[in-house]
């Protein structure tokens, strides 16, 4: 098994993008709990996620959510942002809130509300046009509840018909990422419900289209390495929304519920090169911190998927390679698990201090005093929040 000295370099390698939403209040379908000093506007969003920067070196963007993050200057939003040590990142488009799209926003039958959808999706590519964001990310509401609600073949048609449009309106710099969802809010049928849908739709419109996976979005048993793997090997896997979950898309902090998975997914990614600045594939989280305070939430989560990945990297993959095609199981399964069993939390520390960051920087945030700073400075106006 390599080394921890190894991997240190790929480890430097690693950038997890942070979401804008992750910092305001969330909750169930029953309640959305307010916290001391929430953002209230997308700046202060910005300032938080640039503490988890500050003290992790792993979260150089944070991903904004339009029209959440709406501003009247995008300059200024991405200047405030650098000035902070962090940049805008993905843009995430929203039709899953308007009256006109109870019945479907890209896949509606009526054109006018269809048309609506798409001109949403222009206005978030003028927004990464002003960011310099690379990437416009869509999931979409869009199902039935019911059978014969709707025609679901037409649907697929006029999904594929609106994602063209939006696909030729994107930069020859830019990436349209299109996520998947096992179910809800739609419960009979979601229009874009499993990679393989996501990965036909995508592979119609161009090289520039790939598919996001969602940890949380797949029905209980799935293989979610199986499906890295394979868009992987199909070219298409063009980011990953990290989080975790017990029973549905519970948005969790990642690695929480399965750590195991987590590896076993980062070692697919590793192995398959979409690890690393050249692979294009985006690591971000998307979660919702409902109970805990939202900066430690995001701080733990994405240690959480750097020591995953440490792990991941330390796979002897020649050892490995070599017991495989001998038919040799147990020792195959063995090399896995070794890796996935070595502790690095004191060689990540250590390699932090060598870098000049804390070695624990969920103990260097508390000791700071941001929190209480923000919880008295934060006083009075509207808490961000689902803008629900």
């Amino acid at each position: 098994m390599p080394a921890f000295s190894d991997i240190a370099a790929k480890l430097a390698e690693q950038a997890i993008e942070l979401p804008s939403w992750a910092f305001g209040n969330s909750g169930t379908r029953f309640k959305v709990f307010g916290t001391p000093g929430t953002p209230r506007t997308p700046q202060e969003k910005i300032a938080d996620a640039a503490q988890v920067n500050r003290y992790t070196a792993l979260s150089p963007t944070v991903a904004i959510h339009y029209p959440w993050d709406k501003v009247d200057g995008w300059a200024a939003l991405g200047a405030f942002a650098n000035d902070h040590g962090v940049a805008l990142g993905t843009v995430n488009s929203n039709t899953f809130q308007d009256d006109d799209y109870k019945f479907g926003s890209l896949t509606h039958s009526d054109p006018r509300i269809r048309q609506k959808a798409i001109d949403h999706h222009f206005e978030c590519i003028d927004v990464m046009d002003a960011t310099g964001s690379r990437d416009l990310k869509i999931w979409l509401a869009d199902g039935t509840n019911y059978p014969g609600q709707g025609d679901i073949r037409a649907r697929q048609d006029r999904l594929a018909d609106s994602l063209a449009k939006i696909y030729a309106r994107i930069g020859e710099t830019q990436r349209l990422v299109l996520e998947y969802k096992f179910f809800e809010p739609a419960f009979y049928h979601t229009d874009i419900p499993d990679w393989g849908t996501s990965y036909t739709q995508v592979a119609a419109l161009g090289e520039r289209a790939l598919v996001c996976l969602d940890t949380g979005h797949h029905a209980p048993g799935t293989n979610i390495e199986f499906i890295v793997m394979q868009l992987l090997r199909l070219g298409k896997l063009g980011s990953f929304d990290f989080n975790s979950r017990f029973y549905a898309d519970d948005d969790l902090i990642v690695g929480a519920a399965d750590p195991f998975q987590l590896f076993r997914i980062l070692f697919e990614v590793v192995r398959g090169g979409g690890y690393g600045a050249d692979s294009g594939v985006a690591f971000m989280l998307d979660q919702c911190h409902n109970v805990e305070d939202k900066i430690p939430g995001q701080i733990r989560s994405v240690l959480n998927v750097q020591e995953m990945t440490a792990r991941a990297l330390l796979v002897d993959l020649d050892a490995l390679r070599v017991a495989q095609d001998s038919g040799d199981v147990l020792g195959a399964n063995g090399i896995l698990m070794d890796a996935f069993y070595t502790d690095v939390r004191q060689d990540l520390a250590r390699w932090r201090e060598s870098r000049g960051l804390a070695a624990d920087p969920m103990a260097a945030y508390a000791a700071s005093g941001y929190q209480q700073k923000i919880a008295a400075d934060r006083v009075g106006g509207v808490q961000a929040g689902w803008g629900a």
